[in-house]
């Protein structure tokens, strides 16, 4: 490439990127305030990263004697990369606002903020965490819709009738971090190929390692790292404080 053409590139560049800001509309004017914004639907979502969420993002907003109110403007803001669509705008006549959210392309949690404001410009705010899942973590929630969600997920759906009430001991959800935090990775890995009784545990939790390759259970397991509420705190080094 030519210097000339280089240094105009440079400066096309900058003023593509204004002219794709200055497309955005700007955001309605409220014609309503309220005092409060709650989550409707859709947090704590999980999606491979760079897709979109299965639900929208749907918020409402409350006046101070719990009536919804419509009118009221709600924005959402995000971490970069995450698209909100629309990332702005007025409740509905139930007083709702939704949003159809796609995550960024790189794997973990992004929190997002729902914003609104009262009467006298106080902001007031709610916030949700979407998780997006990197490809060893997609491999593992497959996994675990096809061989263990059906005993470890008590909700039973159209697609899947849970078993979790016909064991009795009952089997921890994979989000369950106060109890599967505690497991380091080579004891999920021995309960998850040798079954229950390879930790003392109950024999209803059958052993996988003739089903399920070693990468398998290593996407499993990542998986359930990821999924973990509270979240799952790598165990890195120590390093001592020499004086």
């Amino acid at each position: 490439m030519s210097r000339f053409w280089f240094l105009l590139f440079v400066a096309v560049v900058p003023l593509a990127g204004c002219n794709r800001r200055s497309q955005i509309p700007a955001p309605p004017a409220a014609t309503a305030y309220g005092t409060a914004i709650v989550v409707s639907s859709g947090d704590k979502q999980v999606a491979p990263a760079g897709a979109s969420l299965d639900l929208p993002v749907t918020v409402q907003v409350n006046d101070a004697q719990g009536n919804a109110v419509a009118g009221a403007l709600v924005a959402i803001e995000a971490a970069p990369g995450v698209i909100c669509a629309p990332p702005a705008g007025l409740t509905d006549a139930s007083g709702q606002f939704t949003a159809q959210v796609s995550l960024g392309g790189q794997a973990g949690h992004y929190p997002l903020t729902a914003v609104t404001h009262d009467s006298g410009g106080k902001r007031v705010e709610i916030k949700l965490d979407e998780l997006a899942l990197g490809y060893q973590q997609v491999l593992g929630q497959r996994l675990n819709d096809q061989y263990c969600d059906r005993c470890h997920n008590q909700e039973s759906t159209s697609e899947r009738v849970s078993n979790y009430d016909n064991l009795t001991a009952k089997p921890h959800p994979f989000s369950e971090g106060d109890t599967l935090n505690k497991l380091t990775d080579e004891e999920l890995t021995a309960i998850v190929s040798h079954g229950g009784p390879a930790l003392g545990r109950s024999a209803e939790m059958p052993p996988w390692g003739y089903t399920l390759s070693s990468s398998d259970i290593q996407a499993l397991i990542a998986y359930i790292r990821a999924v973990s509420d509270p979240p799952y705190q790598t165990k890195g080094f120590v390093y001592a404080n020499n004086r």
